[in-house]
């Protein structure tokens, strides 16, 4: 997946659109930099045990290098409290950079529990993230050197090309080195798209759908995954970093539903955040959420009340998978 990433690069540096980009930014080098960092900490872990104050160390560093060569946000405006937005200091910029890749990389990392999960949301998420850059750039609310739209799918890319040998029964498996890298490229996408503009998207419907939030909506699954282990494991008094059969997928599982099906309807809760993201931004009107509200009542419904036959071996099977790769950090 590394590579992938290095070769998609290296050929866009040399494609007339993104020339600009490359000559007069330093961050397409910070990126490059910064992956590598990530993906040699994961690479660790995946070869010899790395401990979790290491990978956090790890994930900061790539943070921090991403933040010196200027991949950091400039605007932050509070959703559902004010219209207004704060120009961020450049040392908040750099520590919300760094946060939102030891976030995001936790929650890819935690979400890689069963075979083609974690790339799967990725394509969705990526192809989500594009198309709202997109519209932010034919919109005017950001520079054509913006780096989040080819750095979206660069990640969509590599994510297409691993899936069908990751789909269950995978014959490769990404990791915590791949599972950091695509966190890595999404804080990056997030960073440069969400906090690139001080304005809010005129087409959009709700003030509070300012476009640091819209890919939060997006990686919706990951992040609610992410945030409810911590909260779960510190109101057992149990260390954040300890595996455990708690994560969305062991739960679908539970259910009844097999591994597969519980990849696709992850997926598809993905896809639906995704819409509910994205629709108000190309119609202009909120109107939309109401089927989509009705789509999202019929998913939780299968969810629940349509599992398929339980398989036991099978799901031990993936649930020690989950455990032995799914850990925060």
């Amino acid at each position: 997946m590394f590579l992938g990433f290095c070769a998609a690069m290296a050929t866009a540096s040399q494609l007339d659109q993104f020339s600009e980009m490359f000559s007069s930014s330093s961050e397409p080098i910070g990126l490059i930099l910064a992956a590598g960092i990530i993906f040699a900490f994961g690479a660790m872990d995946d070869i010899r045990e790395v401990s979790p104050p290491a990978k956090i160390a790890g994930q900061v560093l790539a943070g921090s290098v991403l933040s010196l060569f200027g991949v950091t946000m400039l605007y932050f405006r509070v959703p559902f409290v004010s219209y207004e937005y704060l120009v961020l200091s450049p040392d908040m910029a750099a520590l919300i950079t760094v946060l939102a890749v030891v976030i995001l990389a936790n929650a890819m990392n935690l979400i890689d529990g069963l075979d083609g999960l974690a790339s799967g949301i990725t394509i969705i998420a990526g192809v989500a993230l594009f198309l709202y850059s997109d519209r932010l750039l034919k919109a005017g609310l950001l520079d054509g050197t913006n780096i989040a739209p080819l750095v979206a799918v660069i990640t969509v890319s590599i994510c297409v090309g691993f899936l069908p040998l990751n789909f269950s029964p995978a014959r490769i498996f990404m990791g915590d080195a791949g599972a950091m890298l695509l966190g890595l490229l999404l804080a990056v996408t997030t960073i440069t798209m969400g906090g690139r503009t001080a304005d809010q998207f005129s087409g959009q419907t709700y003030f509070f759908f300012a476009p640091l939030l819209i890919p939060v909506v997006i990686l919706a699954v990951p992040l609610f995954d992410t945030v409810f282990s911590i909260v779960r494991r510190l109101v057992n008094r149990r260390s954040v970093s300890e595996a455990d059969r708690e994560h969305l997928h062991h739960r679908l599982m539970r259910l009844g539903h097999g591994p597969r099906r519980s990849v696709v309807i992850l997926w598809l809760w993905t896809a639906l955040a995704s819409a509910a993201a994205l629709i108000p931004t190309y119609t202009n009107r909120g109107g939309a959420l109401v089927p989509l509200a009705l789509v999202a009542l019929a998913l939780l419904l299968f969810t629940y009340f349509h599992p398929s036959r339980p398989d036991k071996p099978g799901i031990d099977d993936a649930v020690e998978k989950s455990d032995n790769q799914g850990a925060p950090v």
